[in-house]
């Protein structure tokens, strides 16, 4: 067949599959989305140190900022996603994170173009201002990044896959193996960009990569939200439970200034009818303030009366460690001799263990269960991070074991020796020369250490994949949102634990304890999580 008109038969194949299958749509949507996410996250990091001089203090505000920002008004986006129609809120998330980084990304350009001449303006503000501006549309992004998140992958597509808890866990898999995939190849993507190129090119890039995301995903989610009809449809407040109607309530109550219809005046009511009057006799800011805390405060009793509270803990918990393959655990493995070409490598096989996860979740939920497949993937996975534990204690461990009493004696040596030939790839910390005095005497422990991280990826993302289930089965309708949102803000929250633990405990020789720490989190997370299973276990037996 002639190579055009095997190009015309594919297209004409593949138009009633797109037509058609609002699962490919989902897939790619997702990708792209993802790609963009990935490929910003780790720009905007490189760019802040290039802006302040190879210093990390704009970086760690930016950290501050997003994590904090998430932690605050998680339940107020998730109560967003709840109250409005599926698509405007589908393409609202979208149409603000692509605009935000599309902003964000022409300042950065202005900013590397013509940085000398805006130090010089107002003293030097101009800059200060700059860097506000950018910190702030990279946080607003972040925060429609996980409307849109909280929309697609917590709503969507259990709608989509019709409440079939087989279909639904095949497309939870399938959209970690993509973010799996991403989270590899879209920041080495613009890593290599930005280094054969100029920041200033790696900043078009971007830009230009969301100009054309935005259009495709507008287009390939609206036509699922045509060709899906039960997307259209939200449950009416009759339909949901008296806790989810309480919360509307008291929400509608204290966010409409207008004073309700006149009641008979009861016991019952009398103390209601005075407490709308002090709402309604406050000025409107007030109102809005109140309405704001009282959101949030509903947002968080509603993620507490939940069923699956436990695990949702239990997952976030997970969060509190220093086993992954981030700066930190990257930064430790180089002062103990380990390359940047095979940290890179090890990396790979990491993301290859983590698509190993999504597939034994999907054949254990198959075969014994989703609440099951949650025990069994926590066994797993704190079965090999006991490796880790063993590494502390293994020969070429930096560990200074009087460091596990009570007391720290100081130490003057840094955790990244050298930051003046500092290269950020992928939260990999690379460095241009070896160090000197970084052998260790054994490699066992090291050796130990990402043995562990790299086969603990199997039980992670399987349990990961298990309690988002459960949150997306579980959860009413009408709720969703709000729970997938302080969810989030949880999950920001144990990870704030996680930096902070590592600015508590900075030197290579004190790594081992945030080893040791990092386990207990992780089994006190686990731990929850067999609760949950004990209890829900012991619900369905006495209701058979």
């Amino acid at each position: 067949m002639e190579p055009h008109k095997l190009t015309y038969s594919c297209c004409i194949f593949s138009m009633p599959f797109l037509k058609t299958c609002p699962k490919f749509l989902i897939y790619v949507s997702g990708a792209l989305s993802m790609w963009g996410d990935r490929m910003w996250h780790f720009a905007i990091s490189v760019f802040l140190i290039e802006l302040y001089g190879h210093n990390l203090l704009l970086t760690a505000v930016f950290g501050l900022v997003v994590a904090g920002s998430v932690l605050l008004l998680g339940a107020l986006i998730g109560d967003w996603v709840d109250r409005n129609p599926r698509n405007k809120v589908a393409h609202a998330s979208l149409f603000i994170q692509n605009i935000s980084v599309t902003i964000c990304s022409i300042v950065l350009m202005l900013v590397f173009s013509y940085k000398q001449r805006i130090e010089e303006i107002w003293d030097g503000w101009l800059t200060v201002v700059c860097y506000t501006v950018v910190i702030i549309l990279a946080d607003v992004a972040n925060l429609a990044s996980t409307a849109l998140t909280i929309t697609i992958q917590r709503d969507w597509i259990v709608v989509i896959t019709g409440y079939n808890r087989g279909h639904l866990a095949g497309m939870n898999a399938t959209m970690r193996r993509i973010d799996q995939v991403t989270n590899i190849l879209a920041p080495l993507a613009v890593g290599q960009v930005m280094t054969l190129a100029s920041n200033v090119v790696g900043c078009g890039f971007i830009l230009a990569w969301n100009l054309v995301s935005l259009i495709v995903e507008f287009f390939f989610l609206s036509r699922v939200y045509r060709i899906v009809p039960a997307l259209s449809v939200k449950p009416p407040t009759a339909e949901t439970d008296g806790a989810c109607q309480g919360r509307r309530t008291r929400r509608r109550l204290q966010g409409e200034s207008n004073v309700a219809q006149p009641q008979p005046l009861t016991e019952g009511n009398r103390s209601s009818n005075v407490h709308l009057k002090e709402i309604t006799n406050l000025p409107l800011c007030f109102r809005r303030f109140r309405w704001l805390v009282s959101t949030c405060k509903d947002g968080w009793m509603a993620y507490y009366r939940q069923p699956v509270f436990l695990a949702g803990m239990g997952l976030a918990f997970l969060y509190t460690t220093v086993l992954g393959f981030d700066c930190i655990t990257t930064g430790y493995a180089y002062t103990q001799g380990i390359s940047g070409s095979l940290l890179s490598l090890l990396m790979g096989v990491s993301a290859i263990t983590g698509l190993m996860g999504t597939v034994m979740f999907t054949r254990l939920r198959k075969t014994y269960g989703l609440i099951n497949t949650g025990i069994i993937s926590s066994c797993l996975h704190l079965g090999c991070l006991l490796l880790c534990v063993c590494s502390v204690f293994a020969p070429g461990s930096p560990m200074d074991h009087s460091l596990l009493v009570p007391y720290f004696r100081g130490s003057n040596q840094p955790l990244l020796p050298d930051r003046s030939s500092i290269h950020w790839t992928n939260n990999t910390v690379l460095f241009d020369n070896d160090p000197s005095g970084t052998t260790p005497e054994s490699y066992i422990s090291i050796i130990l250490l990402f043995l562990g991280v790299i086969t603990a990826r199997i039980g992670l993302w399987s349990f990961d994949l298990t309690v988002t289930q459960l949150l997306q089965e579980t959860i009413c309708e009408s709720e969703r949102g709000v729970v997938n949102g302080v969810q989030s803000s949880v999950n920001y929250l144990m990870d704030l634990l996680h930096f902070i633990m590592v600015i508590s405990a900075p030197q290579p020789e004190h790594f081992g304890i945030l080893v040791i720490i990092s386990v207990l989190f992780i089994t006190t997370g686990h731990s929850m999580y067999f609760l949950y299973a004990h209890k829900a276990k012991r619900k369905h037996r006495l209701d058979t």
